[in-house]
């Protein structure tokens, strides 16, 4: 399997490299929330010899509801973004949802992202490879929650044709699939299924416990969540080969202003990481 090296950073995700952690907010509510945010994950990471990637979204376009909050917008966005990459000198990964945005994202962000629901979009997908390929930063994949792992050989030959098999900046991300209404289920045969495909794999624990159009606190007007699982699925899915996590973050989760309901707690990030590191070393043997 191809490992992956992030130009301008001593991070590398694949096999026999430390466990990636992509972490943050899922979406910026703040400049100075996100400062804090990172700041706190960063520090951890250090601590714990972790390569760290700060995450947030400008736009949260997928929403239930109109009325739900969806970010400050592009241009507001990737200008937080920016203070964030030069007050602490981190790479950062955020999703683009059009193909006209992609080039702007990569200009900011290290690690651009494919929303899950949009991973079959092949205008989006060749434009977010295009923009990478002038970068030289990383497309992270979102698989949708529709298709079968293996399915996900025709987005990384998209991918390829543009950037070429060499350069293919592919890495694929778990984050559940539909299992009846209002639920989601991760298959961990599907972490080893998707790194067959030859792309490092990450998993996202905190949409993958998200209960869709399912929040009882908005009687189905916003998705619901089961935070006690997060921990669960990021430790299942790293012992199963991982090579990368995905979580987001608030200091305080109940007021988070999206995605509440599947948002850990920041005061727990050291002790979730420190045994995700452990799992990971194991489970590299």
């Amino acid at each position: 399997m191809k490992t992956l090296s992030l130009p301008g950073h001593d991070i590398t995700i694949g096999e026999g490299h430390p466990l990636t952690v992509m972490a943050g907010m899922n979406v910026l509510e703040s400049r100075d929330l996100a400062m804090r945010i990172c700041e706190h994950l960063k520090t951890v990471c250090e601590r714990l010899d972790l390569p760290y990637v700060f995450k947030a979204s400008f736009d949260k376009a997928n929403r239930s509801s109109i009325k739900s909050y969806r970010g400050p917008g592009l241009d507001e966005g990737l200008r937080i973004l920016s203070d964030v990459k030069e007050a602490f000198g981190v790479p950062v990964v955020t999703d683009y949802h059009t193909p006209d945005q992609a080039a702007p994202v990569a200009e900011v962000a290290e690690v651009i992202q494919v929303p899950a629901f949009l991973c079959r979009q092949t205008d989006l997908v060749v434009a977010g490879a295009e923009a990478v390929m002038a970068s030289g930063g990383w497309l992270h994949v979102k698989k949708a929650q529709f298709l079968a792992p293996w399915d996900c050989k025709n987005i990384i030959t998209k991918i390829g044709e543009v950037t070429g098999e060499a350069r293919n900046p592919t890495i694929l991300c778990e984050r559940g699939s539909s299992f009846g209404y209002n639920n989601l289920v991760v298959d961990m045969l599907g972490i080893p299924a998707m790194k067959e495909l030859g792309v490092p794999v990450t998993i996202d624990a905190t949409h993958a416990v998200q209960l869709p159009g399912a929040d009882p606190r908005t009687s189905g007007g916003s998705t619901g969540g089961r935070r006690e699982g997060v921990a669960i699925i990021a430790q299942s899915a790293i012992a199963a080969g991982a090579d990368g996590v995905f979580l987001e973050f608030h200091e305080d989760p109940d007021k988070a202003l999206c995605d509440g309901p599947s948002c850990l707690d920041l005061a727990g990030a050291e002790a979730l990481l420190s045994k995700l590191k452990a799992i990971h070393s194991i489970a590299a043997g």
